[in-house]
Order: C-alpha cells, then sequence, then structure tokens
C-alpha cells in the first residue's frame, strides 16, 4: 500500500553535517527521514522556496526537457529500503503510454516538487525505516557526550523537525 507525504522539513544530521529530509505520511503522520546530497537537498530547498535562478539548475533542465517531449510526471513513490539505502521511481505520463523509472529519492522528490507531482511512500518502507532506526537506535558511543546525544535523540519527535527553516 501507498502512503501519501509530504515534506516536514529538512534539517542537519549533527555528526556527519549531511542533510535529512523529512517526509510525513498524511493519515497518521509517520515521518520518514531519507539522509540526501547537499546539492540535492538545495535543489529540493529552492522549489520548496520557489527560489528561480537566472539559469535552469539540473532538476530545472530536465523538467524543461520532459515538458518539451511531451511528458510529464504523474507521481513519485519511494518504493524500497535496502541496507539503509533508499529506492525511487518516477512515473512519467506521455500520449504513448506512461512508464517509470529508477531514481534516487532526493533527485525524484526535486523533480516531483517541480512538477507539482504528489508523492508516495510504500509500506514496506515505512516498516524498514522502523526498523532500521530501532536497530540503530541504541548508542554505541559509551562516553559522556555519547549519552547526551542518545538521550537528546531519543526526546525528538517529528514536530521538533518543524522548527528548522528551509
Amino acid at each position: 500500500m501507498l502512503h501519501k507525504v509530504n515534506i516536514a522539513g529538512m534539517t542537519m544530521d549533527p555528526s556527519s553535517n549531511t542533510p535529512i529530509i523529512i517526509l510525513k505520511t498524511e493519515a497518521d503522520e509517520h515521518a520518514i527521514p531519507i539522509w540526501i546530497g547537499l546539492l540535492e537537498a538545495t535543489a529540493i530547498a529552492s522549489a520548496l522556496q520557489n527560489v528561480e535562478f537566472e539559469r535552469p539548475m539540473t532538476h530545472d533542465l530536465f523538467k524543461n526537457f520532459v515538458e518539451i517531449i511531451g511528458m510529464s510526471v504523474d507521481r513519485v513513490e519511494v518504493c524500497d529500503l535496502k541496507s539503509n539505502t533508499y529506492f525511487a521511481r518516477i512515473f512519467f505520463t506521455t500520449e504513448e503510454g506512461d512508464f517509470d523509472m529508477d531514481a534516487r529519492p532526493s533527485d525524484a522528490i526535486a523533480i516531483a516538487l517541480r512538477f507539482r507531482a504528489p508523492i508516495f511512500v510504500d509500506d514496506k518502507v515505512i516498516e524498514h525505516s522502523k526498523t532500521d532506526m530501532e536497530k540503530t537506535g541504541e548508542a554505541e558511543d559509551k562516553s559522556e557526550e555519547g549519552r547526551k546525544w542518545a538521550e537528546y535523540l531519543e526526546n525528538l519527535s517529528p514536530e521538533d523537525f518543524g522548527k528548522y527553516k528551509v
């Protein structure tokens, strides 16, 4: 089953300085954090804030090309999670028929925003993300600083991610 999601916010992983996008399911507000690259985070943030550049950035260029050849993006699905790697598919619509292609979730989300296409997450991704978070939830750093970080992370709620400006 697919769950429609919205972008709840973006933040930085304090330990790796890697951007994280937080997707939240509309129905039950389950949060799904996805670690992404800095360039993709910039592409997503610029689309969320309606920032237009003088020259097209990569995802804008892709959108322009897709529209010129008469296609559109119907939806994006974050469809799998294996070994801490998320997988996504972009679904295209053409006059000749529909097709989909593999993509990194960050690119798929950046493209979905440009096409105003809905974003979905598969059940198994939600279940795997819960399992992976439970597996990695215990702090391996037994120092005082590690204990403080573990306590801080345990007390975070999905609403806390909305505090950070995109």
